[in-house]
């Protein structure tokens, strides 16, 4: 993760957030708000999600230390967990790649967290801060980069859709869920490396 660039670490948020993935459950909850309130709402949960992330961000170090983690164990988690994230994309879910989502208006729940700030999100954002502290100022550009394009993706989700297609869009959550499982056993293969030196 030293080696990780701003635009690498812009990639990996953007692939655990995979908005364009996202896309049809987007366009499915957008349709029971009406369309004066659909800019307010894209703009209210996207804020939500990168204050949260900017929270986890900020004092990921201080998380660490006050819950005794260590940064090989949290890459291992967070490969973990970006694995199964990867999954659900490469093999669809009934109930889509965050669980079953109920309906009615968003209001943080689902699209702030989990959709856009869930576990993966938030152990990426730590695992970041916590290899590289001294970049903090990339992290954080690469994180509002990614909630810029997500807000984006959002507000266009519609005619994405109705562009890209059906088909189109489940193949390219496809596509994106198998370079996030390259990118997960990268990591675990990372945290298991740094465990057994640990152990020399």
């Amino acid at each position: 993760m030293e080696s990780w660039s701003f635009a690498s670490a812009f990639v990996l948020l953007l692939l655990v957030t995979d908005p364009l993935g996202s896309i049809p459950l987007f366009v499915a909850m957008l349709k029971q708000v009406p369309r004066a309130r659909r800019v307010r709402m894209i703009v209210r949960e996207v804020s939500v999600a990168f204050a949260v992330l900017l929270g986890f961000m900020l004092t990921g170090q201080q998380f660490l230390a006050l819950m005794h983690l260590s940064q090989t164990s949290l890459g291992i988690a967070g490969g973990v967990i970006l694995f199964l994230i990867a999954l659900r994309m490469v093999f669809p879910h009934p109930d889509g790649v965050f669980g079953d989502l109920k309906g009615g208006e968003p209001f943080i729940v689902p699209l702030a967290i989990p959709l856009l700030a869930g576990p993966s999100a938030l152990a990426t954002v730590l695992l970041l801060v916590s290899r590289a502290p001294e970049r903090m100022g990339e992290w954080i550009g690469a994180l509002a980069l990614t909630m810029l394009v997500c807000a984006l993706v959002l507000g266009f989700s519609e005619k994405i859709g109705q562009v890209l297609g059906e088909r189109v869009t489940t193949a390219f959550e496809r596509l994106m869920g198998l370079v996030l499982t390259a990118i997960a056993v990268e990591m675990l293969l990372s945290g298991l490396r740094e465990y057994i030196r640990s152990l020399a």
